[in-house]
Parts: structure tokens; C-alpha cells; sequence
């Protein structure tokens, strides 16, 4: 995937003021102005810039704020030693300016900001702080993965690896925008493999030809006790063609949707009803095409059920639910469920339905014996959330 660029947002406590960077008039030149004798009017003395923080190893994760006394910020520099600026702006008097990113772990920064007295007396002045590095960094693995194009149902989603106990810092930081100013929310979940995850669904299916861009400006953000975030990450997709896989495990049979019309239905084998081996249903969501893959009972927990190369397979959660070639079942396709969970179907059937479908597009299960609806971390389970509890597992909601 590709690298990707993220804003640090965050509550951040700032330290002490620096001394003033630029000297003041003098005591004698004070003593003249008062009496009104003085070489240099009042109001075209030096300014003083006061820059916070200032000093070695400082906490990250702070704005970086100057402020003028005696004029007004002509221009505000702040960069790090590898010549990256932190932009920022400043406020309408001109005498304060606040960085819109916060300092990150481990670097030197330098400011430089010009001010202006009322006589117009321009001066210069710097102010050099380093901020200490992180203790632990905290890393992020997301889907779906640049420029890629993606089916109606795909969420944005996130995986950490350290925990989150800061989850609002850390959402605060996610900047997703449409291209048709589609409707959805963060939620805050936990993944099948434990970790802490946050995942960004609309509302409804995505409408087709939705371009999509997520900022993810975590350089800077204290995650909490998981440790610091140390680079940005971006990813930027397509929604693609409204397809809907619509799986019947009463009727043992799939019918592909695409647009709202049916395009084909196969015969398929579900689940065997009545134990472990039943199939998941509510809707999932293809979460990869990953072709011939070696499928072991032992790793799904069903001892030593069953361990063989399997052709066109698709998966559609993490607990190992996959649609693929099932030819050893052939004479249950249409009949009954008899796998161990999976959607099976024959190898001429799985290798059509392989080249029609794409990541992202989901699965609508229904039947009446299965093991219960696919949980949201459980692969992308998002859609098995009514939208008002959705929304309320946001942690700025």
C-alpha cells in the first residue's frame, strides 16, 4: 500500500514561554521617550517575539504558538531539520500565530518570524526547540489500499497496532471527504485479532463512481498508552460498478445483483446445519480475491475436518467463511448445505462468479440454521450495525 500523509491534531500541553527573542529599547531610550526627547519615537521600537515551547526534549505533540509585543508577525517560519514546515496561521491582529500541525517526536525545529513596528521597523528574530523522542511508536494497517477500485459496500478501515486509549485524539485526526458529499461515521471497534480498529461506512451502500480520499494526519498524535504515531498516512479510491451478491442458504443458491437487475443464479452449498459448521449470515463483505489457497480445518478450529488446495477463493471474514470451488460437493450444489461453513459452488460456476465480482462488494446471507449474524470486526461487519448504533461508536459522537 501506498505511503500516505496524515494531520496531527490533539490536546497538547504547552510549556513556558522562550525568553524574548528580539531585545527591547533600552532603559535610557525609555527615560527620552517619556519626556518626549527620545532619538526613537515609542512606537518604532524592536518588538519582542516570544515563541512556546523553547528548550530540548519537550514534549510532542504541542502547537508551536508565537506571539509579538511592540508590532505586528510580517511572516511566521517553522521547519525541522529536514527543511519540512509546519504551516500555520495567524490571528486577525496579527500579533499571534498558532501552527496547524503539532510537533513530532524526535525533532528539531526552527522558527523564525519577522515582525513590523507601527513605524515600520522590521526585524527578525529565531528560536530553536527539540522535542524528546517516542518512548513507543504506534503503527496502523488500513483498507482498502491506493487507487484501487472497490465495490458498494467496502468501509475505510483501520487497524492499530497498540492500543488506542486516546481514541478521540486519534480520530480527530482522520479526514475523509467524498467526491458527492456521501454521509457516514467513524465507529470504534475491536478486530477479530484483538486490536483496536476504526472504521468509516456510509450510511448506506456507496453510490457508484464515488471517488474517495482519507487524510490521515497521525504524525504527532499520542494514541495514549499505545505510544506515538511517527508519519501520516493517505489512500485515496473509486467505488465501482452496484453489484449485490444476494446468497440464499434455504434455497441453496447465489444470485449476483448488478445494478438492481440479476445477472446469474448458481446452485450453491451452504454450511451443514445444526453445529460448528454452519455458515455465517446478515451481510459480509468480499474482502479479498486471494485464487488457490491451501484451506486447514485445524486453523478454524474444526480439528481435522479437512485440509486441500482450494481454487477461486474469496473471502468473506476472518474466522475463514470464504465462497470457492467446491467440486468434492458437487452433488449437493442446489440440494444441501454440506460444507464445513464456506459457500461452495462448481469449479465452472466459481471461475465465472470470480471474474464478475470485486473487493468490496457485499454478501447479503440470509437462512434459517446458521451460527448467527457476522460480527462488525469480524471482516467488515459493518453493515450488520443499525446506523444509529454505528454512529454512537464514535468517539466524538
Amino acid at each position: 500500500m501506498s505511503q500516505i500523509r496524515v494531520r496531527i491534531a490533539a490536546v497538547a500541553v504547552l510549556l513556558a514561554p522562550l525568553t524574548a527573542c528580539s531585545a527591547g529599547a533600552g532603559p535610557d531610550d525609555a527615560a527620552k521617550d517619556a519626556k518626549g526627547g527620545g532619538s526613537q519615537a515609542a512606537e518604532d521600537r524592536t518588538a519582542t517575539v516570544t515563541v512556546t515551547p523553547k528548550g530540548k526534549g519537550v514534549r510532542a505533540g504541542g502547537t508551536v504558538r508565537v506571539t509579538a509585543a511592540g508590532g505586528t508577525l510580517t511572516s511566521v517560519a517553522v521547519t525541522d531539520d529536514e527543511g519540512r514546515e509546519l504551516v500555520g496561521k495567524v490571528a486577525a491582529d496579527r500579533t499571534r500565530w498558532a501552527s496547524d500541525r503539532k510537533a513530532v517526536p524526535g525533532t528539531s525545529y526552527t522558527v523564525t518570524a519577522v515582525t513590523t513596528t507601527k513605524a515600520g521597523t522590521r526585524n527578525t528574530a529565531t528560536s530553536v526547540f527539540t522535542t524528546a523522542g517516542a518512548d513507543k511508536v504506534n503503527k496502523v494497517d488500513w483498507r482498502p489500499g491506493a487507487d484501487s477500485t472497490v465495490g458498494i459496500a467496502q468501509p475505510v478501515s483501520l487497524v492499530f497496532d497498540n492500543p488506542v486509549t486516546d481514541k478521540a485524539a486519534v480520530e480527530r485526526q482522520l479526514k475523509l471527504t467524498t467526491s458527492n458529499g456521501t454521509e457516514g461515521s467513524w465507529a470504534w471497534l475491536e478486530d477479530h485479532s484483538g486490536r483496536d480498529r476504526i472504521d468509516w461506512r456510509p450510511r448506506q451502500y456507496w453510490k457508484p463512481g464515488t471517488k474517495v480520499t482519507l487524510e490521515a494526519e497521525l504524525n504527532g498524535t499520542d494514541s495514549g498508552d499505545g505510544g506515538w504515531f511517527v508519519r501520516d498516512y493517505t489512500t485515496r479510491f473509486t467505488v465501482g460498478t452496484g453489484q449485490v451478491v444476494k446468497v440464499d442458504l434455504d434455497r441453496k443458491q447465489l444470485t449476483l445483483e448488478r445494478d438492481g437487475k440479476a445477472v446469474r443464479t448458481i446452485p450453491v452449498s451452504g454450511g451443514t446445519p445444526g453445529g460448528d459448521k454452519r455458515s455465517w449470515r446478515g451481510t459480509a463483505v468480499l474482502m479479498a480475491k486471494e485464487g488457490t489457497i491451501n484451506m486447514n480445518s485445524e486453523t478454524v478450529g474444526l480439528a481435522d475436518a479437512y485440509d486441500k488446495m482450494v481454487d477461486k477463493s474469496m473471502r468473506l471474514t476472518w474466522s475463514g467463511m470464504y465462497a470457492h470451488a467446491a467440486p468434492w460437493n458437487d452433488r449437493w450444489f442446489g440440494k444441501a448445505n454440506m460444507s464445513s461453513g464456506c459457500i461452495g459452488m462448481s469449479d465452472a460456476d466459481a471461475a465465472w462468479f470470480y471474474d464478475q465480482v470485486r473487493p468490496g462488494d457485499p454478501f447479503e446471507i440470509k437462512g434459517k440454521d446458521t451460527k448467527g449474524v457476522v460480527a462488525p470486526g469480524n471482516g467488515f461487519g459493518a453493515w450488520n450495525v443499525p446506523w444509529a448504533e454505528w454512529r454512537a461508536k464514535s468517539a466524538l459522537g
